[in-house]
């Protein structure tokens, strides 16, 4: 039997003397892992939710909102005036090029009343295009049309959230009858669901109305026109760079903005989102991360304490096989495989442990995990050089200890 294995045998029957201080041991170990796992399966989760969000909103479109303004030397923040309006959303998709459709929308969050019952949701004011930029198509009934729209008709398209919560099951919702202000407004039909944002916001959670009912019969405003948000779609996400330049300067036209005042609106593209997104991910994870990081290193030293330990418990034993021929080589591999053992065992726990926590936050919270074998395995390699580099002090003490010396230690 070679003496590798004999090394690791004697090993195991070292930490089978003292299971509950092996076990302790190795805790920190476990949580490090574990966390850093479960953080690296939630960061991957997360990069993919942005990126099914970013879809979900179309990748070939421009997103413009009302930007910062100065007022008497006073800078007011993103959207604090309404800086948009019906005609430039209008004049973007008759001149900007490269354009294939234009919405624009209005949006609030008010109480909904549907007989007995209430729900507080958002409401927005919308033009027949969302269905199409957006993507979202309906589960019952249909959207409302321009015909709506140019009517102002009292109609409304719920989301599956506030269709559940303002019906009844089994229900006929398509047809029934909300109350937004006083006003009544027939349910036309219910959009297919979405689902939630990475951020935890149910897009479901919404009632959509023609903007010109939403503008003057149910939000109101306190400027005819204003939008909160125009998107526009395009052709090809090849043409977003000039389309950019173009819709920006056919805005600064529009708002009569002199060459030195800044721009009075915001345009983002997906990418400028996913980006943005997808950092806050990133550093967040990052975050977490180190966090975790901390627990190894506790571990790790709480591994070398141990072996420290060990080495002034077991010093007659080491001395006594120095004596019968055991080289320096020899002890020092004792100590440093009894140190991997203990990591190795600790960092399947801790793999264990950071999956099945991944998994129960995927169960209980929602919060979208991806667990993936290399991510596993680093960390499982990290666990090994963890056992290596806090082992190799108390082992390399052991392998020096005097065999005289060491044999007459009480």
């Amino acid at each position: 039997m070679s003496f590798l294995w004999l090394t690791v045998l004697s090993a195991f029957r070292v930490l089978r003397r003292n299971p509950m201080r092996a076990g302790l041991t190795m805790l920190g170990i476990i949580i490090g892992i574990g966390a850093v796992v479960a953080m690296v399966g939630l960061g991957q989760g997360a990069t993919v939710s942005v990126q099914a969000e970013i879809s979900s909103l179309g990748t070939n479109v421009l997103i413009i909102v009302p930007g910062a303004t100065t007022v008497g030397g006073v800078r007011g923040g993103l959207g604090s005036v309404s800086t948009l309006t019906v005609d430039d959303a209008q004049d973007i998709e008759k001149k900007a090029v490269g354009v294939t459709g234009v919405m624009y929308a209005s949006r609030s969050v008010l109480q909904v009343i549907r007989e007995n019952k209430n729900w507080s949701t958002a409401i927005m004011g919308t033009t027949p295009e969302f269905q199409d930029i957006r993507n979202w198509s309906t589960a019952q009934g249909h959207f409302f049309t321009q015909s709506d729209m140019d009517s102002a008709a009292k109609v409304a398209v719920l989301g599956k959230t506030a269709a559940q919560n303002l019906f009844e099951i089994g229900e006929d919702i398509v047809g029934g009858e909300i109350r937004i202000r006083n006003v009544p407004l027939r349910v036309i039909g219910i959009l297919a669901s979405k689902g939630q944002f990475v951020s935890g916001q149910d897009q479901d959670d919404i009632v959509i109305l023609p903007f010109t009912t939403a503008e003057r019969k149910v939000l109101g405003t306190q400027f005819l026109g204003t939008v909160g948000i125009i998107i526009v779609a395009m052709e090809s996400r090849h043409d977003i760079p000039a389309a950019v330049e173009d819709i920006r300067e056919l805005l600064r036209a529009r708002h009569r903005l002199h060459p030195s005042d800044e721009d009075d609106f915001t345009i983002r593209t997906m990418e400028d989102l996913a980006k943005t997104m997808a950092g806050a991910s990133r550093t967040m994870m990052l975050m977490l991360m180190g966090i975790a990081s901390i627990s190894l290193l506790v571990g790790g030293i709480g591994i070398m304490n141990i072996l420290l330990v060990s080495v002034t418990e077991r010093t007659r034993e080491i001395g006594l096989r120095m004596a019968v021929g055991a080289k320096r080589a020899h002890i020092l591999l004792q100590f440093l495989i009894e140190a991997i053992i203990m990591t190795a065992i600790g960092g399947v726990l801790g793999v264990a442990f950071g999956v099945g926590s991944a998994r129960l936050l995927t169960q209980v919270i929602g919060w979208p995990t991806i667990v993936n074998v290399p991510a596993v395995a680093s960390a499982f390699l990290f666990s090994l050089a963890v056992g290596v580099f806090f082992g190799l002090y108390p082992a390399n003490k052991a392998s020096k200890l005097n065999p005289i010396e060491a044999l007459r230690y009480e």
